[in-house]
């Protein structure tokens, strides 16, 4: 080309560029063929100029960020459109085309993907219509496809396309015929370099599936053009085809890869794969000479298999899945479609609804717990199912019809008969008309999405309505006999609701979605559906119900706390909902055979283990699994296995099914342990045993105890709370007859034998337990964690051991094992064939249980309950006292037979302890390297570790069990065992410190074993050990000799262990330890004095235990220690403190302590501050060291002395530790009742201490706390030092009180009451013979704690307000304090008028005879007079009588109701016993007034109304007695539980007022329906052609009250005759004075004026009329002020006609002045009751109104798709319930608003202004 023509073309190419810009795409073609017409330029040389052109034009127009001009799009479709029909007139020559491809189309791809992928679509769309028409798909092939599909493997990284590919490319061919134009000069290598890299996974995409549907769309139209086929153009079906092989398998492998390439695959390429096998069954394509088909089958199957891959993986794999499910699903029906009648062809398809897989996905997908994946599902579903949206709910079947053909049932209630037409009116209940069984299926299914969706999307009360009607028509009309399976032929889609088994296994899908529903109404509504179907009427079909629903939604739901509202309510832990369960689980498993039930109890129990249980959700599986063990077929089927055991000299080998089933018991019963441990958790003693009451019932129907390896049995019994299975406990017989056989009826005859299994394994038990399990060479080691895993192994046998044996011979076996190696422990030493440890293990915990046994059976002697606290009849110990007994003695002589060769063999164990061959340890285990130590840490070497705990274990074994025989034999058979314990307390007290690490921490050791041995000589201590103390002490230097006889003995020891401490060479948690056991054995040091008087040691006159200087020492030393003790020295220490005070009260006697002077104050104040200080920092608040605080503390020798409580008037140590005390308890319960069961006890021993305390006391009697501690009863139950330390707190008089209160909120006012009450006792014998100091101060102590009670009433104003908000249990429950008031002051006054009868007469007759007083005042004062009366005694109560009923009597006619009935009641009494039968004969000599009286008692005794009155008051009037009531038995113990009132019987007042309220109740009801009826009424009477003339004339009137007010103000004027105007005149003299008559001109003129003000204002509302909108908001149905306030101002807004409410009174509110802001004054209020809402909506409809629901309903209209009537009543329903169904069945239409958010609902003011302005917009639109 020239340069002249050069420069040519570059002008017409700049011109163009310019016209692209402004010249619209369409235009472009017309324009270029204008251009080459008139330039003659040709159309490949403009073509090629314009394409050069492109880089350069593009790069100008994107600016500088990389951003797009504003016009650019329209430039760039213009551009390409140029280049595109340039190519068509030239036609498309292939250089050409590629050139395209390659220097502009790939590269506009690449830019313009970023901004606007519409471009891109419109610019690809341009390059296919050239395809298309040049028929090019040769280049495309060579071009476009490979260059993509390389772009898609490169992001999967794949180098390289798969053999069978038929486009091939690879990681370094860059493009397909870019190689083959590499010398073209005109693709330069900037553009190569740049098209290198792989595009965009997206892009790639998009382009993929636009050619491929670019060559479907031109398939047709080439295959039927002849031409074509001639010229052999016929090439898009062979490129489609092609293209669609390489996609397939590309679609296949992006499906399995990153979420990005299955959302493009999803999203993209997808659709388009499955839209070509629309038309088309399947391709053949060519691969390497090959050929091959496509089938459709084919690939879906593909597809499938990818699909069941992708549910294997996570939630967001499982989300896709049903992406591709759906998009296949939304093909299929048009297969069908164009298939049609083809069977043939079908039968060759692959159906995925034939598959099982397929609809358990959907079942899964339904029930997922994001939204997303459930609504795909439901999608799924019906596009399976072939339901469309919305459809389900329609019928053909008119409602007349279903009428007649399904009855009402027979009783059905109310509430069942709306639901019945609730569920009508939204068109369910309607597909049982069909016979035709197909449509019946159908149905079934659409009833099925109907209940579904409702659960998803609809409001509650729906749920409500529909539920249990559809539920019972789904399982009603569904044969149970039909056990058919369909086959896949028949569709196995279609049928899966033929059968109730296949309804059964969709169910489940309902349920779950239910109990997890928002709504806690709605998920109570499922479960009681679900709990309340009768599976016996339905066959066998409740085994149909999935064990994967029962195991985790069922048990899930059975865990939620709403379906348990009466659980634990007066101590009945079940509630209807566990009983339900019970009942179905029953049912459940009642088809199962023994394996199969075994292992589905498994499987429930380990439920617990999966999640965490409430306490009702754990009783619910505890009742679960009880039931579920409990069948008919579990006793059938183990019958055999049972019956064979009946042959012993038969051996049976077990089968491997056998083997496996005693596996699976053994698993059942370790995950039944788990259960009971889950429970201890829960601390209330009562529902642990009801939870091991039934896990235990469950163990022993479905497991023997012999099948099971004992280890497991072991854990099982030991996993029972002890309090439950030891002597008396609830569970003990339970376990022995468990143990015993197997607690089945069948096995009854073979108890004997199955015992003897048992007890031959426990047998064996010690010889395999102590016997050697290392290799023979092998040195046996352990530590402090081996020895307590020995020893909780060894507790576990010897408790089931006692539990079995009942008899003295079973004991022999086991007595023997002991003799036999207890003998031999000492020869055992190289523990060759067993370990002596172990079998000091053994024999120890043998003892312990033993000594459990005896104090359980000690307290079940002193205290025979007949009743649990459960409510259950207390079951009888098969096992008296006496047979117990005989085990006790039986074992002294075996213990005692080894108990030498023991003392020997700990001799030998204990020379470690003094021996100074120990070296020092250099290496130490790794467990404790670089540790400080710990309880179980010894830092020693492990063989030294293992001797010393030898020794420990040895001196522990011994002191146990001499301490046991001492109670059954001699102590001089034990003198060698006490002489070897005292010599080795001597030998630990005397030995040298060591200065070394290992020597302290053996030292350590030896006072561990000494704490066991202290305990075991002073409980035993005797004359002997008198002598062996005085024997030694002779070995002490001179200096500490004194004449007290245990000085040298407590000193040395703290000396020694003193200066251990005091070295410093044991690190801190160390020390720690050895304080702990330092404190311990000094309590049982300072105990030598109390067991040895309890022992019967006498000492000599002249010799004394302790010295006061020793004893001071060890207070001292005491309190220097308790700021600093920890938590495990807590209960010794102040045990110790608390022996130390007895100790010195002790030497004011001086029995024991010689001339002590006895605690000071001093002392005292050190004592409290630091006990305090030791208090507050433990952590928790236990029971025994609270209860140790208050005895040690406040000691009884030391509260009797008043110079404690108050010294110069300033408060002393007690009182100050008493106010501490106190002052915690308001937030602590437990401290406050522990506190007043102590401090009433004191003050009741020492009266005169009370004056001192007043504050406290009314502190006690106002306070109230938590009503139940659950750990208060848990701790008493299991721990012994809490029994104890309780058991030594000071008595309360009233043990049966304190027994039933102490756990409760009353408790503390219970201790005063009853503390007073015996205080007055006391006051009582003042001037007696038995008068004393304690008389006159307690009745000094109670005129004054009453003085402060008056003074505090009277002056204290802020007390009625503390009273009732923090200290009454009544404001949890929102009720009124003041009726239990008012009955204390009755009672009060009744008992102070009984004892001072003088009274009466002087204070009580004036204060009747006041008629003018309040009536409920006055109503009390008759309850007194009356019960005066009743009560008196006989010489008064005449003298009462003629006093007391006079003023009374008039009463009987007051104008207030509750006076007059209370005063009839009262009356009669009075009358009935005082006034005697009299004889009729007489009445003619009777007295008036008798006979008065007479007439007076018929009447009040056969008048209705009075006789009703009474018996509502049945067991009220008798159940008074004011000589009872004011006791404190009488206080806090009658009353009615029901009510749960304070603390007092319920009034007759308030009885009385209750039963006028109700009547009063239902007067109003009536009333309120009458006035419904009148203005039912006035609606109606518009209607009446005969009122039309009375209705118009009062129109006028109607108007005129609508008037405001003030209007009228202004124009009216009241005239008003003065009174001596009006007299002597008549009318015409009216008339005829001018003067007179002004006046009434002058009100004709203002009548007139306000006449045409009126005129004017009725205009003006006439035209407010006429612009009002034909709108009418019904919202009678609301209540809530805000609301109608709201939507009155809505209503005012938008100018609608109308607003009805309820009650017209509500525009009086303040609350709706404030917000409606005067829009009630220009809106018509219409006032439409609730009960005339359908009077009205029927009358708006006879006017022509359309009558509209703002409603969610299964056929409601979307907001923005109704068109509005101009004339509408909207009508809006409850805030919760909705609109009611007989109103719902009048509507015309309802209508939603849609929602797309989560939270299903709106306000419904905001919901009434959307329709509002919705319907507002539709008619300006108009």
């Amino acid at each position: 080309m020239s340069a002249k023509e050069s420069n040519s073309m570059a002008s017409h190419v700049a011109s163009l560029s310019k016209s692209f810009r402004q010249v619209p795409p369409a235009a472009i073609p017309a324009m270029l063929d204008c251009i080459l017409s008139s330039t003659g330029l040709s159309p490949s040389s403009l073509f090629a100029s314009l394409l050069d052109a492109f880089p350069i034009l593009t790069k100008d127009n994107i600016k500088d960020n990389g951003k797009l001009d504003a016009d650019w799009c329209n430039y760039i479709l213009s551009f390409v459109g140029s280049l595109c029909h340039l190519l068509k007139i030239s036609g498309a020559d292939d250089d050409d085309f590629q050139s395209f491809i390659w220097k502009c189309f790939i590269p506009l791809m690449k830019m313009i993907h970023a901004y606007d992928p519409e471009i891109l679509h419109q610019t690809a769309e341009l390059l296919f219509d050239v395809v298309i028409e040049t028929n090019t798909w040769g280049v495309m092939e060579a071009t476009l496809v490979p260059f993509f599909l390389k772009s898609v493997g490169l992001s999967m990284n794949m180098l390289h396309n798969d053999e069978l590919a038929i486009y091939e490319w690879s990681r370094y061919s860059v493009f397909q015929g870019l190689n083959n134009r590499k010398n073209d000069s005109e693709i330069d290598k900037q553009s190569t370099v740049s098209l290198s890299g792989y595009f965009p996974l997206s892009i790639s995409c998009h382009i993929l599936a636009l050619i491929l549907d670019a060559a479907l769309r031109s398939h047709e139209p080439v295959s039927t053009s002849e031409s074509m086929l001639a010229n052999g153009y016929c090439y898009a079906e062979k490129f489609a085809g092609n293209l669609l092989w390489d996609l397939c398998n590309m679609t296949v492998r992006l499906l399995l890869q990153s979420l990005e390439h299955r959302s493009c695959t999803i999203g993209i390429l997808l659709p388009s794969t499955l839209k070509a096998f629309v038309s088309h069954r399947s391709f053949e394509i060519s691969v390497h000479g090959q050929k091959y088909i496509i089938s459709r089958k084919h690939l879906f199957m593909k597809f499938w298999k990818c699909c069941k891959t992708l549910f294997s993986l996570g939630p967001l794999e499982r989300r896709d899945a049903y992406g591709v499910l759906s998009l296949y699903l939304s093909f299929f029906p048009c297969i069908e479609e164009c298939e049609g009648a083809d069977m043939s062809g079908r039968a060759e398809e692959f159906d995925i609804r034939a598959e099982k897989e397929f609809w358990d996905q959907i079942k899964r997908g339904l029930v997922d717990k994001e939204g997303l994946v459930r609504k795909q599902s439901l999608h799924i579903l019906k596009t399976a199912l072939n339901v469309n949206e919305g459809s389900q709910c329609s019928s053909g079947v008119s409602e007349k019809t279903l009428h007649e053909k399904i009855s009402i049932p027979h009783g059905m209630t109310k509430r069942g008969l709306w639901a019945d037409k609730e569920a009508k009116s939204l068109g369910v209940g309607k597909f049982n008309n069909s016979v035709d069984p197909c449509l019946n299926n159908q149905r079934r299914w659409e009833a099925f999405l109907l209940l579904y969706e409702m659960l998803d999307e609809y409001g509650t009360h729906l749920v409500e309505a529909a539920w249990n009607h559809q539920l019972t028509l789904l399982l009603h009309f569904s044969s149970p006999h039909e056990n058919s399976v369909s086959s896949i032929d028949g569709g196995v889609y279609q049928n899966q609701m033929e059968t109730l088994g296949e309804i059964i296994d969709w169910l489940p899908i309902l349920w779950e979605r239910g109990f997890c529903h928002d709504n806690p109404h709605v998920r109570c509504l499922i479960m009681q559906s679900f709990l309340g179907i009768e599976w016996k009427n339905h066959g066998n079909f409740a085994k149909s119900v999935p064990e994967s629903f029962v195991l985790g939604p069922f048990i899930q739901g059975l865990n939620d706390h709403v379906h348990h509202k009466d659980f634990g309510v007066k101590g009945i832990y079940t509630s209807r909902t566990i009983e339900g369960a019970a009942r179905f689980f029953h049912q459940f498993t009642s088809y199962q055979n023994v394996r199969k039930r075994i292992a589905f109890l498994s499987n429930l129990a380990s439920v617990a283990k999966q999640q965490s249980f409430g306490r009702a959700g754990l009783m619910g599986l505890a009742e679960c699994i009880a039931s579920a063990a409990c069948g008919d077929q579990i006793h059938n089927d183990s019958e055999a296995e049972c019956c064979e055991d009946d042959l012993p000299n038969i051996v049976r080998v077990e089968s491997p099914e056998e083997c496996l089933s005693h596996n699976n018991k053994t698993d059942l019963l370790d995950i039944l342990r788990f259960v009971i441990e889950s429970s201890k958790q829960h601390f209330n003693p009562n529902y642990r045993l009801r939870v091991c009451e039934k896990v235990l019932e469950a163990a022993a129907l479905v497991v023997c105890t012999f099948d099971v390896p004992l280890e497991i049995l072991l854990h099982f019994v030991s996993a029972l709370p002890r309090e439950f299975t030891d002597y008396g406990g609830l569970l003990r017989v339970k376990v022995q007859e468990w143990l015993s056989g197997c607690g089945k009826k069948h096995c009854s005859a073979n108890c004997s034998c199955n015992k003897m299994k048992l007890l031959k394994n426990l047998y064996d038990f010690p010889k395999r337990f102590i016997g050697h399990h290392c290799t023979v060479n092998a040195i046996v080691t352990y530590d402090d964690e081996d020895l307590d895993a020995w020893g909780f192994e060894a507790n576990r046998w010897a408790r089931v051991l006692f539990l079995v044996i009942k008899e003295e011979h079973q004991l022999e076996p086991l007595l023997t094992f002991i003799q036999n190696h207890g003998i031999n422990i000492c020869q055992q030493d190289n523990q060759l064939e067993w370990v002596p440890v172990r079998f000091l293990i053994l024999v120890l915990s043998l003892v312990q249980e033993l000594q459990m046994m005896q104090e359980r059976t000690a307290d079940c002697g002193n205290k025979i309950r007949t009743k649990s606290e459960f409510g259950l009849l207390q079951t009888v110990d098969r096992m008296g006292s006496a047979e117990a007994s005989i085990i006790f003695e039986k074992f002294p002589d075996c213990f005692l037979f080894i108990l030498e060769e023991l003392v020997s063999f700990a001799n030998l164990s204990c020379s470690i302890f003094w021996s100074s061959t120990v070296t020092e340890d250099t290496i130490l285990p790794c467990s404790i390297r670089g540790r400080l130590g710990g309880p179980s840490q010894r830092r020693l070497s492990s063989s030294t570790t293992t001797a010393v705990l030898q020794a420990i274990l040895s001196m522990k074994t011994v002191a146990s069990i001499s301490s046991w025989c001492a109670q059954f034999k001699g102590h001089v058979l034990l003198n060698f065992a006490y002489t070897f314990l005292w010599k080795f307390f001597w030998e630990i007290v005397f030995s040298p410190l060591c200065d070394s690490e290992t020597g302290a921490e053996i030292f350590l050791a030896a006072y561990e074993a000494l704490a066991s041995v202290l305990k075991a000589l002073v409980s035993a201590f005797s004359p002997l050990s008198l002598d062996l103390v005085k024997e030694n002490s002779k070995l002490l230097p001179p200096k500490a000799e004194g004449k007290s006889e245990l000085d040298s003995l407590v000193l040395t020891f703290l000396q020694n262990i003193n200066n251990l401490l005091a070295v410093g060479i044991l690190v801190r948690t160390r020390r720690a330890v050895l304080m702990n056991w330092k404190w311990l054995c000094l309590e049982s040091l300072l105990s030598i004095p109390y067991y040895a008087l309890q022992n019967g040691v006498h000492f000599e006159n002249s010799n004394f235990l302790f010295s006061d200087a020793a004893v001071r020492w060890i207070f001292c030393d005491l309190i220097e220690s308790l700021e600093n003790a920890g938590e495990g020295s807590v209960l010794p220490m102040l045990r110790s403190v608390r022996l130390t005070l007895g100790l010195f009260a002790s030497g004011r006697l001086g029995s024991v302590v010689s001339s002590c002077d006895c605690v000071d104050a001093q002392m005292m104040w050190h004592l409290v501050h630091s006990s305090w200080i030791l208090h507050v920092s433990c952590n928790k608040r236990r029971v025994a060291a609270i209860a140790a605080l208050l005895s040690s503390v406040l000691h009884s020798s030391v509260f009797s002395d008043e110079g404690m409580h108050v010294i110069d008037n300033e408060p002393g140590p007690l009182k100050w530790f008493v106010g501490k005390v106190l002052e915690e308890g308001t937030k602590s319960p437990r401290t406050i009742r522990l506190a007043a069961l102590h401090l009433t006890g004191l003050w009741i021993s020492n009266p005169r201490t009370i004056k001192y305390y007043m504050k406290e006391l009314k502190l006690l009697s106002l306070y109230g706390s938590v009503a139940f501690d659950e750990d208060f009863e848990a701790e008493l139950a299991e721990n012994h030092d809490a029994r104890t330390e309780l058991s030594i707190l000071a008595k309360s008089p009233d043990p049966e009180l304190t027994e039933a209160f102490i756990n409760t909120e009353l408790y503390a006012r219970v201790s005063v009451a009853v503390m007073f009450y015996k205080l007055a006792d006391m006051a009582d014998m003042v001037g007696s013979v038995n008068d004393n100091e304690d008389c006159h101060a307690a009745l000094e102590s109670g005129k004054l704690f009453l003085l402060e009670l008056l003074d505090s009433a009277v002056n204290d104003n802020d007390l009625a307000k503390d009273l009732y908000k923090k200290y009454s249990g009544i404001h949890r429950r929102k009720r009124n304090n003041l009726p239990a008031v008012r009955q204390y002051l009755e009672t009060f006054a009744i008992h102070i008028y009984l004892k001072f009868p003088s009274l009466v007469g002087e204070q009580l007759v004036p204060i009747l005879r006041d008629y003018d007083m309040r009536p409920q005042a006055l109503s009390s004062y008759v309850f007194i007079a009356a019960n005066v009366i009743l009560h008196a005694t006989e010489a008064v109560q005449s003298r009462h009588l003629d006093e007391l009923l006079p003023p009374i009597v008039p009463l009987l006619t007051s104008h207030h109701h509750s006076l007059r009935g209370f005063t009839q009641l009262l009356v009669y009494q009075v009358l009935c016993k005082l006034f005697p039968v009299l004889d009729s004969s007489l009445s003619e000599i009777m007295p008036l007034e008798k006979r008065c009286f007479k007439d007076l008692k018929s009447y009040l005794a056969k008048n209705s109304d009075c006789t009703r009155l009474r018996a509502s008051m049945e067991g009220y009037l008798d159940a008074f007695n004011p000589k009872n009531s004011v006791t404190p038995a009488g206080i806090f113990t009658n009353r009615v539980e029901e009510l749960e009132f304070e603390c007092v019987p319920t009034s007759l007042m308030e009885q009385v007022l209750t039963f006028l309220n109700d009547v009063r109740d239902d007067l109003r009801c009536s009333m309120a329906k009458d006035v419904a009826t009148i203005k039912n009424e006035n609606l109606r009477i518009d209607e009446d052609p005969s009122c039309m003339e009375i209705s118009v004339d009062a129109n006028k009137e109607i108007f005129s009250s609508q008037v405001p007010e003030d209007l009228s103000l202004d124009f009216q004027k009241k005239v008003t005759l003065s009174k001596h105007e009006g007299r002597g005149t008549d009318y015409s003299s009216l008339l005829g004075n001018k003067e007179i008559y002004k006046p009434f001109v002058e009100l004709e003129k203002e009548d007139q004026l306000l006449n045409q003000l009126l005129q004017s204002r009725s205009v003006a509302m006439e035209r407010i009329r006429a612009s009002q909108q034909h709108f009418i908001l019904v919202a009678s149905l609301l209540d809530r002020i805000p609301n109608l306030a709201g939507l009155a101002r809505t209503c005012e807004v938008f100018k609608a006609e109308g607003l009805a409410i309820a009650d017209a009174n509500v525009l009086l509110d303040k609350q709706f002045k404030l917000i409606s802001v005067t829009a009630e004054k220009w809106v018509p209020i219409i006032e439409v009751p609730v009960s005339s809402v359908k009077v009205f909506l029927e009358k708006k409809k006879r006017e022509g109104f359309s009558i509209l629901g703002l409603e969610q309903t299964a056929n409601s209209i979307p907001l923005d798709q109704y068109i509005f009537p101009k004339k509408t009543v909207l009508v809006l329903g409850r805030e919760k319930e909705g609109i009611p169904v007989d109103i719902i069945h009048i509507l015309d239409a309802c209508i939603e608003i849609p929602q797309l958010g989560v939270v299903r609902s709106l306000n419904v003011h905001v919901s009434g202004a959307i329709a509002l302005w919705e319907y507002t917009r539709q008619q300006r639109s108009q």
